[in-house]
């Protein structure tokens, strides 16, 4: 397996030195917030996004893709009924699967848990069927970039949509797109009943990409989750790709989470 890092953990530093920073630390991958790049990643042109990938490169380090995708420009929204603005959020997927071709990264993280939540006063089914809909558009201009949409599961604090693998995967199918797949997130599975080790194996082949955090938003190691068995199960389950870890604790000393996260997933995979 190959290890990356979401860049935002190294804070308001310019993207080439967080790259620098990653590499530093040990790392093969950067996992990229397109807002570290610029605060309106709409402006992102194919030139900058590959000079950006080529400076990864230089620092050490490749783009594996982009998270925190709908974070910003602010008024985004997956599964909203306002046609106008869904419109809106597609096209700018489309667009970040361009940015992510141009870095030479692969896949589009697709968490953004309030921007995909469930519209007050719509039906499930609806909401359902309007992101099928949208994600198949999406990723009908990312595969033929070589980029994938990952779909995310997150807990139920985050959102009120998509908070299991089993409801991810089900969209995941029903999208039936080879540019679509299923992402696995470590915390997110700690607020599933089942053990994380089983809902791995349950989804052996489906998922894409996967990330390595901690229920107290810490990274790993950081809290009670013992990896060893997580990564046998990514063993069995044949998962070769990037594991990326991923921390929601800004105050944290980034290098220093970067560097022990680290030391612990290697002595964890043995």
């Amino acid at each position: 397996m190959r290890y990356a890092i979401c860049n935002e953990i190294f804070g308001a530093i310019s993207f080439e030195r967080s790259c620098g920073e990653a590499a530093d630390a040990g790392y093969e991958g950067v996992e990229v917030a397109p807002f570290t790049i610029d605060d309106d990643p709409t402006t992102i042109t194919d030139e900058r996004a590959e000079a950006a990938g080529r400076a990864a490169r230089e620092a050490g380090v490749a783009v594996c893709g982009l998270h925190w995708l709908l974070v910003r420009p602010d008024g985004l929204h997956l599964t909203t009924t306002d046609d106008r603005i869904r419109e809106r959020t597609i096209q700018f997927l489309q667009h970040l699967a361009r940015v992510c071709a141009a870095m030479e990264g692969k896949v589009l993280v697709l968490g953004s848990p309030k921007q995909r939540d469930v519209p007050d006063g719509e039906s499930y089914e609806d909401t359902f069927r309007r992101t099928r809909d949208a994600c198949r558009t999406v990723a009908e201009t990312a595969a033929p970039l070589g980029v994938t949409l990952a779909l995310e599961p997150l807990t139920p604090q985050d959102t009120n949509f998509l908070t299991s693998a089993a409801e991810t995967a089900k969209l995941v199918r029903a999208v039936d797109h080879e540019g679509c797949r299923l992402h696995l997130d470590v915390r997110a599975m700690c607020s599933e009943p089942r053990p994380v080790p089983e809902i791995i194996a349950a989804h052996a082949g489906e998922f894409v990409h996967f990330h390595a955090n901690d229920p107290n938003l810490g990274g790993p190691g950081s809290g009670a989750v013992d990896y060893a068995p997580i990564f046998r199960s990514l063993q069995a389950a044949g998962y070769d790709g990037w594991v990326s870890v991923e921390v929601f604790d800004t105050t944290l000393d980034g290098r220093a989470v970067a560097r022990q996260s680290l030391e612990y997933l290697r002595q964890a995979c043995g």
